[in-house]
């Protein structure tokens, strides 16, 4: 009688668990914390969505575009301007220059 009891408690307590983010990895956590601070600084610094995946390739796009969210709400709402970017410029997209390649029986044709 007192095993059920006990174990009837134990499962009312756990019911009010999460579980999941109890088990969790801290690593990922912190992941997600430093993309959206990436995201937040990005917007701060007047930088795009885009320049800011540039920049940080690694870091998760959702969460960065999270944290760039919060933060332009937050600037807006207490009329914040953002400051000029001072450092690294994302890279610069290449032009793909495209040539035609002759297969052997053009040039065979042009002969």
């Amino acid at each position: 009688m007192i095993a059920r009891l006990t174990l009837f408690a134990l499962t009312l307590l756990l019911a009010g668990c999460d579980l999941a983010s109890l088990m969790a990895d801290p690593r990922e956590a912190q992941r997600e914390a430093d993309a959206r601070a990436i995201g937040s600084a990005c917007r701060h610094g007047l930088r795009s969505l885009e320049d800011c995946y540039a920049l940080n390739e690694k870091a998760s796009k959702a969460a960065v575009f999270a944290g760039w969210k919060e933060m332009d709400q937050y600037m807006r709402d207490n009329k914040i301007e953002g400051i000029v970017p001072v450092g690294k410029k994302p890279p610069e997209p290449t032009e793909e220059v495209v040539t035609e390649a002759k297969s052997k029986a053009a040039e065979k044709t042009q002969e």
